[in-house]
Order: C-alpha cells, then structure tokens, then sequence
C-alpha cells in the first residue's frame, strides 16, 4: 500500500468533511440551542488533523492502484464517521461516545437505525447535520472528493468503484470528474424538486430539508419520533413514497433521460424489474390489510410508502408495521434482502444481481436436462461474462454469511431470534428499521456497545458493498508498495 498517498487522501476527506459542516453550524447559530460550540471544535480537530497529512505528506508515486484505493474507501468512511460523531458527542446530544459512533455511521451509511430514545430533545443544529450525513453518504463522499478534486490522483475511478452501490459502476462521461459532477448535478436537481414539492405540502423549510436529506440519500431520518406519520398528511406521504422510489433507481437512467435517449432508459431491464417489485408488493401488502380492516384508500397509501421506503433502504415509517398480517411482513423481509438498483443512493443487495442469480439458477436447472447445450446469459442487453458470474457468486456467499453471523453474535446480547436476525439484516442492507425489539416505533438503545460496533461495522460493509470493509483485515492489503 502506498501509505503516503492513502493518509494524504484522508486528510483531504478530513478537511472536505470540516467544510461540511458549515451548513449544520449555520444552523445552529440561527437557532441558539448550545451545539454551535461543538461545531466549532470539531471543524478545527478535524481540519487541524486532516491538514497535516494533507500538506506534509508528499508521496513519490500519485496514481492509486486497486489496493490503494480499496483502502482509501474502507477507512475513509470509518474515520469520517468517527470526526462526524464528535459534534453530538461534544454537545452532549448524545453522551457516549460509541452511541454517537453508531448513529453517525448509520447516517453517512444511508441506513437510519438510530439509538436516540427522543429524536426531539436534540439541538437543531445537531438534527441537520444527522440528516445532511445521509445526503453526504447517498451519493457518496469519495464520489464527491472526484468531483471536487479531480487532480488528487491519475486513476480516480478507483475511488468512486471501491464505494459504488452496487456490481457495477457507470463511467457516464470519458473523464470520471466529469460523470461525477454529472451524477451529483442530478442528485442535486432531484434534491430541490422534492424541496420544493414538500413545501408546497405544507412543511416548514426546516422540515423539508430534514426530509429532503433522508429521502434523497435513502436514509430515513427524521426529526420527528413518529417519523412521516407525525405529519397525519396524505400528501406528504405519496411525494416522499415517489421520491424514495425515484431515488432508488440507477442514475445512469436519468442521465440517459436528460440527453434525450428515450430509448436506452426505457429499456433498462434493471429499472422494470425494480418497479414490478414495488408495485407488486404495494398490491400485496394492499390485498393483505383490508381484509384486516383497513380501509382500502388508506391500505394502499401505507403499502406503497412502506414498499418504497423499504426496498429502497430508506426506512422512513408511517405507521407500525410490525403489527402487521405475517404475509405484509413477510414481503418486506423479501423487498429488504433485495434493495434497489445498483447506481442509485440505495443500500441492499441490489435489483441487479438478483435477476443475474435467478437467470445463472434457471439456467444451472435447464442443464441439467440439456448438459451440452450452450447457454449465455444477458442483462440489459448484453451478454453477462463468466467470470463475472463468479465472482456474484462470491459476494453472494460473503453477503449471506455476514448476515448470517451478524445475526448470531446480536443475538449475544440476550436479544430473541426476531431482533437479533433483522437487526443484522437491516444494518447490512442499510434499511434501518427491523422487526421486533428494533421494528420501526423501536429503536438500538438497548444493544450494549460491543453490539454497536458490530452493527455499525455490518452497516459499514453493507453500503461499501463488502469488499472494501473486508480487505482491512487481510494482512497483504498492509504491505508497503
């Protein structure tokens, strides 16, 4: 690993992230409530430790190779989550230290878990930059960093594939800052859309922008306890359930839109899967709460929201779904294992290797009935490699079996299968709320912090898509170029 060239990299997020923060300190100077201080000092830590590497280290080679930037992803998001939790620690918002760890690394991960028991006894201050941390992590901080740095190195793709959401990374333009600027043009434009539509639904524009944030970076916080249903508006509820949707869906399909390529975004295979499941799901659920007594209009409206809140990771809630018929929660365990589309700010396994795995399965069962015929498998139109295939295989396995042992070392802490299960599940998906003990009117308090730090850890590999988390811990990733 290039040493000199990885902590120079960080240093730079560092001091990014101290910028960053300027918008939460605004705040809370306008509104008084005490956190200005903690802004304050954490600007100057953070950018006073980030500086010194950033100028002092000068490495002889500039161009990152794959270990560099693996590494570069890993611990970028585990440092900057880390400086992030300071401001709720140093206000006393939030007292421990792994308790602000665990709810700054859920909102730069885009996940929404919380361990906050009243979300509105914290400074405003303090609620936007949680919130701002999803809109930050939606699209990504070393996407953002190409954006904005697009000298720091000679191969910046590396940076931006390392934290891509998903199998595949679409280079939209010849240069990778300019597809990054395009991708975060977009995000912006979206941003402002749903700004505008939840102010025309009555929210104040502190709300609104709360919201905005959660919605866009498919977080789910909220500033309020009852989330959206503390609103009691319709209308609110079917422009995030839209937005949450919309922010699910690949990025490249909007640029296709934008340039005018009818065609190309239309045709993505991707994109009519994704919204089949929401609207199968919306019909589903529907058909499963009437019965129950819910009046139709009302079903509808709870089963769309929730469907797109949970497929696409958001986790924004408008009533208690965990009380639900087993068949409505049952669909969202399955809308939670799959997530949205790679290239969007959603979490999850993604649409995308769900219908590669399901078409390799198909596929493997007709040889067995016709072994010498050949078979190649396409997705969006092209032909699928083999080895790509493989190594979907790969992480499928690491994917299971992190949710697998996730669940197992939860349930440590004294938690039912329920809690302990979702819990993981949730945290690696990057949805936020589970069943149970963490269901959606629930929270994390209760976890001890040994507990935190593996959900925070699981929430970290999910949303940097595994690999980059794992190759921390192998011993060859440590060894000097």
């Amino acid at each position: 690993m290039n040493y000199k060239l990885v902590f120079r990299l960080l240093g730079r997020l560092m001091m990014l992230e101290a910028v960053l923060m300027l918008p939460s300190l605004a705040v809370s100077l306008i509104y008084g409530q005490g956190d200005a201080l903690a802004f304050v000092l954490t600007m100057g830590i953070t950018a006073g430790i980030g500086a010194l590497p950033a100028f002092l280290l000068k490495p002889r080679r500039s161009d990152l190779n794959a270990r560099d930037g693996m590494a570069v992803a890993g611990l970028s998001w585990a440092v900057l989550s880390f400086f992030g939790a300071l401001p709720a620690f140093f206000s006393g918002a939030i007292p421990g230290l792994v308790d602000a760890y665990f709810e700054t690394v859920s909102g730069f991960t885009t996940t929404g878990s919380t361990i906050l028991t009243d979300i509105e006894a914290l400074p405003r201050g303090i609620l936007f930059w949680r919130s701002f941390t999803h809109w930050i992590g939606g699209m990504g901080v070393l996407v953002l960093t190409v954006a904005l740095l697009p000298r720091l190195s000679g191969r910046t793709s590396l940076l931006a594939k390392a934290e891509s959401p998903g199998p595949t990374f679409s280079k939209l333009l010849p240069r990778m800052s300019d597809s990054a600027k395009v991708l975060y043009g977009l995000y912006l434009l979206l941003s402002l859309l749903e700004f505008v539509c939840l102010m025309l639904a009555g929210m104040n524009g502190y709300d609104a922008l709360i919201h905005t944030f959660g919605t866009a970076g498919t977080g789910g916080f909220s500033n309020y306890n009852a989330s959206i249903a503390a609103f009691q508006s319709p209308a609110i509820e079917w422009i995030i359930g839209v937005f949450m949707t919309l922010f699910g869906v690949n990025f490249a399909v909007y640029f296709h839109l934008v340039r005018r390529e009818w065609g190309v975004a239309v045709r993505s295979e991707e994109l009519w899967v994704y919204l089949s499941l929401v609207a199968l799901a919306t019909l589903g659920i529907t058909a499963t709460l009437v019965p129950a007594g819910t009046g139709f209009w009302t079903a509808l409206r709870q089963a769309f929201f929730q469907s797109a809140s949970v497929i696409s990771t958001t986790g924004f809630s408008t009533t208690n779904f965990d009380l639900w018929p087993g068949l409505a929660k049952s669909i969202l365990i399955v809308l939670m294992c799959v997530g949205a589309c790679a290239g969007s700010t959603a979490g999850g396994f993604k649409v995308s290797r769900a219908v590669l795995l399901t078409k390799a399965s198909f596929r493997e069962i007709q040889r067995t009935l016709t072994p010498r015929k050949v078979s190649v498998i396409r997705f969006e139109g092209k032909s699928v490699q083999e080895d790509t295939l493989a190594q979907l295989g790969v992480y499928s396995f690491l994917y299971v079996c992190l949710a697998l042992l996730g669940g197992f070392l939860v349930s440590v802490a004294g938690t039912d299968l329920t809690a302990s299960f979702t819990a993981a599940l949730t945290c690696l998906a990057n949805v936020g709320p589970g069943f149970g003990a963490v269901g959606p009117v629930e929270n994390f308090a209760f976890f001890p912090a040994p507990t935190k730090l593996l959900l925070s850890f699981l929430m970290l590999a999910g949303r940097l898509e595994v690999y980059p988390i794992l190759v921390l811990f192998m011993p060859s990733l440590w060894k000097k170029n």
